[in-house]
C-alpha cells in the first residue's frame, strides 16, 4: 500500500461515503467535505491544501469544475469520479499540464468495467464489416447525467477503434440500479452482446482510492482506463 496519505474527499453521497471508508481502512488521513463546507470550491485554498497529497471528487456536474479549478491553481493532485463535465475536458487537460500538477479522471473506477472497455475495443472492428452497434445504459432514478459518463466513454472507445463511427446510446432510469452497460453488435447473420453490471458501489470507491495513491507525487493528465492496469 505504501505510505499513509492525507486525502481530501469532496462529496458524501453513496459512493463518496464508501471512498472515505476505504481510505480510512487503508490507513490514510481523510478529510471529508460536503458542498456546505466547500461551496463553489471555496475551501480549496493554499492554506487548507497545504500537506494534502490528493483530492478525490465525487460531487455533482455543477460543482466539479470549481473544485478542479481550486486544485489546479494550488497544484494539488486530483482524482475526479464525477461525470457530466467532459465538454470541458480539453480545457482542463491544458490547465493541468500548464500547472504541472497531477490529475486522474474516470467515467468509471471499477476494474471490471475497464476490462469491459478493452473487450469492447476488441469487438468494435466488426462495425467496419457490416455490423451495427448500440449501447444501452441503465441507472438509478437519481443519476444526474444522461447518458452516463461510462456509456460516453464506451462510445469513445468504440469510435476510436472503428474509424470514428458513433454508436447510439439509449439511457434508462429505474429504481436503485447501480449501473448496467450493454454493447450490442449485430449483423443480419449474428449478434454479439457484451454486458457489465455493477453489484456494489465499493468497486468504484476502491478504484478511486487506488488512483489517489498512484497520482500522489506524480504530474500529468490521465484517464483511469489508460492506467488502471498499473494500479
Amino acid at each position: 500500500m505504501g505510505r499513509s496519505l492525507h486525502l481530501v474527499l469532496l462529496g458524501s453521497g453513496k459512493t463518496g461515503s464508501l471512498v472515505g471508508e476505504i481510505a480510512r481502512e487503508r490507513e490514510h488521513n481523510t478529510t471529508v467535505l460536503t458542498e456546505i463546507e466547500n461551496p463553489d470550491g471555496a475551501w480549496l485554498t493554499p492554506e487548507n491544501l497545504r500537506g494534502v497529497d490528493a483530492v478525490i471528487d465525487f460531487t455533482t456536474p455543477d460543482a466539479v469544475l470549481a473544485n478542479i479549478a481550486g486544485c489546479v491553481a494550488n497544484k494539488t493532485p486530483m482524482v475526479v469520479g464525477t461525470t457530466g463535465w467532459y465538454g470541458e475536458l480539453s480545457r482542463v487537460k491544458q490547465e493541468v499540464e500548464q500547472a504541472g500538477t497531477g490529475f486522474v479522471f474516470g467515467a468509471n473506477f471499477s476494474y471490471g468495467v475497464n476490462l469491459f472497455f478493452q473487450i469492447a475495443q476488441a469487438a468494435a472492428p466488426a462495425l467496419q464489416h457490416g455490423y451495427a452497434g448500440h449501447i444501452t445504459e441503465r441507472h438509478h432514478i437519481h443519476k444526474k447525467d444522461a447518458p452516463s459518463g461510462t456509456a460516453v466513454a464506451l462510445q469513445r472507445v468504440v469510435a476510436a477503434t472503428c474509424g470514428g463511427s458513433q454508436v447510439e446510446i439509449t439511457s434508462e432510469r429505474e429504481d436503485d440500479v447501480m449501473g448496467v452497460h450493454v454493447l450490442e453488435i449485430e449483423s443480419s447473420g449474428d449478434k454479439i452482446v457484451l454486458s457489465h453490471e455493477v453489484k456494489s458501489r465499493r468497486t468504484f470507491a476502491e478504484g478511486a482510492v487506488l488512483a489517489a495513491e498512484w497520482i500522489a507525487g506524480r504530474t500529468g493528465f490521465y484517464d483511469f482506463k489508460d492506467i488502471f492496469l498499473e494500479i
